[in-house]
């Protein structure tokens, strides 16, 4: 299953999170996007039902079990959210590429906060994930790979 990059930017191994718990890879495997600055929306980076929504992040489970976290910064939930326009609700359905959340990561890193976003597969096992992006990716691309 091909898991979407939430938005537009340089792609990161997750090892280099400055969190961690994603660096760790304590939550799962997956990799992580230094978005480019300005009014952006992430996106789903599956199909599937929305499990959790917050201003700073969410969850998106597909058909297969699949969950998938996509964090917008680290230490954003801070923020209370501030900067941050949720368009979608809990348990609503979406396809991969829908708009979940609007933000502008130059405003995160303004409050001197990171805006990387980490993308997790949630309770997933490292051999799971094949085929990551390099270099820049566009929001909607191929980030990684995720086998059943």
């Amino acid at each position: 299953m091909d898991v979407l990059s939430p938005c537009t930017g340089q792609v990161h191994a997750l090892e280099t999170v400055p969190d961690p718990v994603f660096a760790g890879g304590l939550v799962g495997p997956g990799a992580a996007v230094e978005p480019q600055d300005g009014p952006q929306e992430a996106v789903a980076p599956i199909a599937g039902r929305l499990l959790k929504v917050h201003p700073h992040a969410f969850v998106v489970i597909g058909e297969s079990r699949l969950a998938v976290l996509v964090h917008l910064g680290i230490d954003t939930v801070s923020r209370r959210g501030e900067g941050f326009t949720v368009l979608r609700s809990e348990g609503e359905v979406v396809e991969a590429g829908a708009p979940i959340i609007g933000w502008d990561p130059a405003v995160v890193r303004e409050a001197g906060l990171s805006a990387i976003v980490p993308v997790v597969a949630l309770e997933a096992t490292e051999d799971r994930i094949a085929e990551e992006a390099r270099g820049e990716v566009s929001s909607g691309a191929t980030l990684f790979v995720a086998r059943d």
